[in-house]
């Protein structure tokens, strides 16, 4: 059975969510975007996905530093401050007496265009604004049954293309090699860098466990999430040895443990790599750690916004 680091339990009031679009909050049935918009027509924007805990968007000042880096960066403009932005995030939670395990998409595009061409000068009519909020709380199975994943050839490109730190709606280059991977029988794509070392996965950032020391790549060559940000800040805190660096599939396959990082799943053990089994193929002892220092970690954000 193929599983994801995006399962979730199922909510049937996702049917009857509201959603935001450009300022207006309507039912999900009504959500709609023009046929040419940048996004639809060309995967022209940048988003990000933040997940509500008790009451408090977690890292929002980081996900919100990163959504307005990668605006500027492809010169759009979001047409929204940061802190009218918040309010259109908190004004879709209350619409949908959201309050926790809550999945938010908030997606800007460079917005309708004139004509359906790539040029960004035809887009003026200003920036679309979709959020997406959903009752999302992960499938605990998952932590039980662990992620496969398999090398696919398609590899991370160099900045000299699209840069892979930018968070983008063009996501071809991840999902080719989740179908791929599927097509393997797999549940995920394991990618490498233009020089064959570990990366990512297809969806969320990917680190190992060796002799107590905790891997990641060195984030050359792939989005570097908040959630990545935050586990490595905590090895830190807690003189647990953490590396950014470049490994082979050798020392990946031969690790104690490996696991994915996401906003949404948070820390989700990989159980198998390209048929081999990781470790003794189930959640190791450091992914449970952190797993709960994350948590502890989500509890102090949520002190420090309050305060």
């Amino acid at each position: 059975m193929s599983r994801s680091t995006h399962e979730a339990e199922f909510d049937e009031r996702n049917d009857h969510i509201k959603i935001y679009v450009n300022g207006d909050i309507v039912p999900r049935e009504d959500a709609k975007v023009s046929v040419y918009d940048s996004g639809f027509l060309l995967g022209d924007g940048v988003w990000e996905g933040l997940r509500l805990y008790d009451g408090v968007i977690a890292f929002l000042d980081d996900h919100l530093d990163r959504l307005y880096e990668a605006a500027y960066c492809i010169d759009l403009e979001i047409g929204l401050t940061r802190a009218q932005l918040v309010e259109a995030l908190w004004a879709t939670l209350k619409a949908n007496s959201m309050t926790t395990d809550v999945h938010i998409r908030l997606m800007v595009t460079r917005g309708r265009k004139r004509k359906p061409f790539q040029d960004p000068r035809l887009s003026i009519y200003g920036s679309t604004i979709v959020i997406i909020a959903e009752f999302s709380k992960p499938d605990e199975s998952v932590l039980k049954n662990g992620i496969r994943l398999y090398t696919t050839p398609q590899h991370r490109g160099l900045p000299l293309t699209q840069d892979p730190k930018l968070n983008s709606h063009s996501k071809l280059n991840c999902i080719i090699p989740l179908i791929h991977a599927r097509k393997a029988g797999a549940d995920e794509a394991l990618m490498l860098d233009p020089f064959g070392f570990v990366n990512t996965t297809n969806a969320c950032n990917f680190f190992i466990v060796r002799k107590g020391e905790v891997w990641t790549s060195s984030g050359d060559y792939c989005m570097n999430g908040i959630t990545r940000r935050k586990v490595i800040e905590i090895c830190r805190e807690e003189n647990i040895p953490v590396f950014e660096k470049n490994f082979s599939l050798l020392e990946a396959y031969s690790a104690d443990e490996a696991f994915l990082t996401g906003t949404f799943g948070a820390q989700t053990p990989v159980f198998e790599i390209d048929g081999r089994t990781i470790g003794n193929g189930e959640a190791g002892g450091m992914l449970l750690h952190l797993r709960d220092s994350y948590k502890k970690l989500i509890k102090r954000d949520a002190l420090k916004q309050v305060l």
